[in-house]
């Protein structure tokens, strides 16, 4: 037994969306009946609220609901890494009619998919940042410009994505390498994971702009 999530809980509709979760992004796990001892090489448990305070265990992650996934999703793969916050996480996005997109937290690829549309990129970017602390991690965001639709995308990424976050233009030539495997998608993921470990040129952000009050 190697597994270093333990899934605690007999509340059947909880542990069928958790589950589901761990298996669709190939996260092993043990099923334990809360109150029973957590084995030593689990790092993580994910139980609900109302079992909570059944874990004696230091990392224990809540099940809150199904809007809550991709949070919990984030969080058991950081808590695996052992971290508590990441340092920094590097989202690389290699553009066309399909998009690849790679996610580097602390060295680590933690998230890779190929996207079809602008509007699925940053539904998923903003999953992956939804709870984030930007005080203790700093994120960026590489773009390469090997086609013209880059800019499209960099601009609707200015508009939704906080302040806080780094937006660079990488030179993308040369990160398309041909791989042994013919899978276009793979091909964009692999040419995302090469345009975020490459220096680029930062955007000027969009400038904050405070909060209106709107008079009756």
């Amino acid at each position: 037994m190697n597994e270093k999530v333990a899934v605690a809980t007999v509340r059947g509709v909880a542990y069928f969306h958790i589950v589901n979760m761990l298996k669709k992004h190939d996260i092993s796990f043990v099923s334990l009946v809360p109150g029973v001892l957590v084995p030593s090489e689990v790092e993580v448990v994910i139980t609900t609220p109302e079992e909570r305070h059944l874990v004696g265990f230091d990392q224990v992650l809540v099940f809150c609901g199904v809007e809550d996934l991709d949070s919990l999703l984030n969080a058991t793969k950081r808590l695996m890494l052992g971290k508590q916050a990441y340092k920094r996480i590097v989202i690389g996005i290699d553009p066309g009619g399909a998009i690849g997109l790679a996610v580097i937290a602390d060295g680590k690829i933690i998230e890779q998919e190929t996207c079809y549309s602008s509007d699925q990129v940053v539904f998923s970017i903003q999953k992956i940042l939804k709870s984030v602390n930007y005080n203790l991690t700093r994120v960026t965001v590489k773009i390469g410009n090997g086609v013209a639709v880059y800019s499209d995308l960099l601009r609707e990424l200015d508009c939704v994505l906080p302040v806080q976050v780094v937006l660079m233009v990488v030179d993308e030539a040369g990160t398309n390498r041909p791989l042994k495997e013919h899978s276009r998608s793979r091909r964009h993921i692999s040419s995302a994971i090469h345009i975020a470990g490459r220096l680029g040129n930062s955007v000027h952000r969009r400038p904050m702009i405070a909060a209106s009050h709107t008079t009756q």
